[in-house]
C-alpha cells in the first residue's frame, strides 16, 4: 500500500521555483531517502507535505486522501509528524515535558490529559534512549541527545508516517551508527519514514529507496545502489571523489 504520494508538486516563492513538478511515493513500512545538494528544495518539499506550505501546483495524498492545503495541526492529527533541521527544544522545560507536548499535539492528542501525555513521553524517551535524562532541562542536552529529543517529540505524536529532516547532522560516526539503529527500530515499530540526509553512511544503511532533488527537480529515483551509482547524481551532488572512495 502507498501511504504517501505527491503528484506534480511545485512550490514557487515570488520569482523562485524551489520545487518543480516532483512526483514521489512512499510505501507503508518503507524508509525512503531524499537527498540532494543544499538549496535543492528538500526541506521545502517536506514543508509542503507537512502543511507549512500549500503547493503552487500538484497534490499530496496520505492514505489516498488529499492533504495538501490542510494546516500543519490537521496533518499532525491525521498521523504525520516531522522533525526540524534546526533543533530547537522548548526552553525552560524538561526533556519529558518537551516530549509530552508532542503527545498532546498529535494523532491522539485530542483525548489525552496532561498526565497521559507525560506517561506517553516517558515511554517514548525510554524507546529513544533518553530515559535517564528525562528530568533534565532540555537546553542542557548535548547535540546527539537533542537530536534524539527531536525524534522523541515526533514519535510522541503517535504517527503512522515520520518525516526526518537531517537528524544526523553534526553527529560523529558512532552517534550516526546509533541513530541508524534507532531509525530501523522505529520502522520495526510500524512506522513509515521519509528521511532527508546528507550522511551517505546512513542513507546506504537505512533506506530502501532514494530519490534525488537538484535545483528543485527530481533527477533520480530508485534503489540505493542504482541512485548512488547514477552518473547524473554523482555529477550534481556526490562528486567524483565519492565514487573513487566507494569503488
Amino acid at each position: 500500500m502507498v501511504i504517501l504520494e505527491g503528484k506534480n508538486i511545485s512550490k514557487r516563492f515570488a520569482g523562485l521555483l524551489a520545487v518543480s513538478k516532483v512526483d514521489f511515493h512512499l510505501k507503508q513500512g518503507e524508509i525512503l531517502g531524499l537527498i540532494g545538494p543544499n538549496g535543492a528544495g528538500k526541506t521545502t518539499l517536506v514543508n509542503v507535505i507537512a502543511g507549512v506550505y500549500t503547493p503552487s501546483t500538484g497534490k499530496v495524498f496520505f492514505k489516498e486522501k488529499q492533504i495538501s492545503g490542510k494546516h500543519p495541526y490537521q496533518i499532525g492529527r491525521l498521523g504525520i509528524s516531522r522533525t526540524f533541521q534546526v533543533v530547537k527544544p522548548f526552553p525552560g522545560m524538561t526533556v519529558k515535558e518537551n516530549a509530552a507536548v508532542g503527545a498532546m499535539y498529535g494523532a491522539g492528542g485530542k483525548t489525552k490529559s496532561v498526565k497521559q501525555a507525560l506517561q506517553k513521553a516517558e515511554e517514548i524517551l525510554e524507546f529513544v534512549g533518553l530515559a535517564d535524562q528525562m528530568n533534565k532541562g532540555a537546553d542542557q542536552l548535548g547535540v546527539a541527545s537533542r537530536k534524539r529529543l527531536e525524534m522523541a517529540k515526533a514519535l510522541a505524536m503517535e504517527p503512522e508516517l515520520v518525516l526526518f529532516d537531517e537528524v544526523m547532522a553534526g553527529l560523529n560516526f558512532g552517534e550516526i551508527d546509533q541513530a541508524v539503529e534507532l531509525i530501523k527500530k522505529i520502522r520495526e515499530s510500524g512506522k513509515s519514514i521519509l528521511i532527508i540526509e546528507h550522511v551517505m553512511r546512513a542513507i546506504k544503511n537505512v533506506c530502501d529507496r532514494i530519490f534525488v532533488l537538484h535545483h528543485g527537480e527530481k533527477i533520480a529515483d530508485g534503489t540505493v545502489d542504482d541512485v548512488l551509482n547514477n552518473e547524473t547524481v554523482i555529477k550534481a551532488y556526490l562528486g567524483r571523489r565519492y565514487k573513487e572512495l566507494t569503488h
